[in-house]
């Protein structure tokens, strides 16, 4: 298989984006940035670069483990806010899970999940309220795509510095911005169950995804180039369709139109 992987100018994509973040502070009045440090790769260069846009300061970190299952990833989240000199915030959201679930224990693992990651994204919303900040999105173009993400859970933000990147890229430029080795090479996972990796549950290899996705949607390729290239044909089409069906997950919920005709000015109004 001929992967092509997409290389970046690290320096200019991360001033880009500094200068993203900045604005994007500048413009809405907010006063600092509300973040989820996971102990991910993609949360770390989200932190890293939020704090080279607004300084230490300016970033408020949270760390929202489900009760004592993730430690090995809290550790990792600590020491990112350690290197970056942020004050983090953990907050256990296992007893609003298990408050909800205990009306349903024979919930799917699936459904815990989309419920784990929708209270994360309502505290970090809830403590930008309180702190007058925005939430930081940390969604990388791949994930995007795919639509492999929990509609109003991860998928919330009030703005996405990574999301024009694919996974692939969120690594040079994380190994660009000095985040911990440990961190660069850890196996991508949601955490949201036990044993979770994204690569098995997608079903697919992120070189692979990142590959085939750039070939498709930057270089142009159709289908028949792409299987050209080795990509395996299943492989191809599950991809194509992940992207198509997961569209409703990118776009604001639909509106029906109501024509203006339909609205009568009542006399004296106005």
């Amino acid at each position: 298989m001929r992967i092509i992987t997409p290389k970046i100018d690290t320096g200019r994509v991360e001033a880009r984006l500094r200068d993203f973040i900045r604005k994007s502070v500048e413009e809405a009045g907010a006063s600092s940035l509300v973040i989820g440090v996971s102990g991910g790769l993609d949360s770390a260069a989200t932190a890293f670069l939020a704090r080279n846009a607004v300084g230490e300061k300016g970033v408020q970190a949270l760390i929202l483990p489900y009760r004592d299952r993730n430690s090995e990833d809290v550790a990792d989240a600590r020491e990112v806010c350690r290197h970056l000199k942020l004050l983090p915030r953990v907050i256990d959201i296992g007893p609003a899970v298990d408050a909800y679930f205990s009306h349903y224990p024979d919930a799917a693992v699936g459904r815990r999940g989309n419920k784990m990651a929708r209270e994360r994204m309502s505290v970090l919303y809830d403590w930008a309220a309180k702190e007058g900040g925005l939430v930081l999105g940390t969604g990388n173009r791949t994930e995007l795509l795919l639509g492999y993400f929990t509609k109003f859970g991860d998928g919330a933000a009030d703005l996405e510095p990574l999301g024009g990147l694919y996974k692939c890229e969120v690594r040079q430029l994380a190994s660009s911005l000095g985040v911990p080795e440990t961190i660069l090479t850890k196996t991508p996972s949601a955490g949201l169950w036990r044993g979770q990796t994204d690569e098995a549950e997608i079903g697919i290899s992120y070189p692979v995804l990142d590959g085939l996705l750039h070939a498709w949607l930057d270089l142009g390729w159709d289908r028949q180039r792409l299987l050209k290239a080795g990509f395996a044909p299943e492989t191809v089409d599950r991809v194509r369709s992940m992207v198509r069906g997961s569209e409703h997950k990118r776009r604001p919920p639909p509106l029906p139109e109501i024509p203006p005709s339909w609205r009568k000015t009542e006399p004296g109004s106005g």
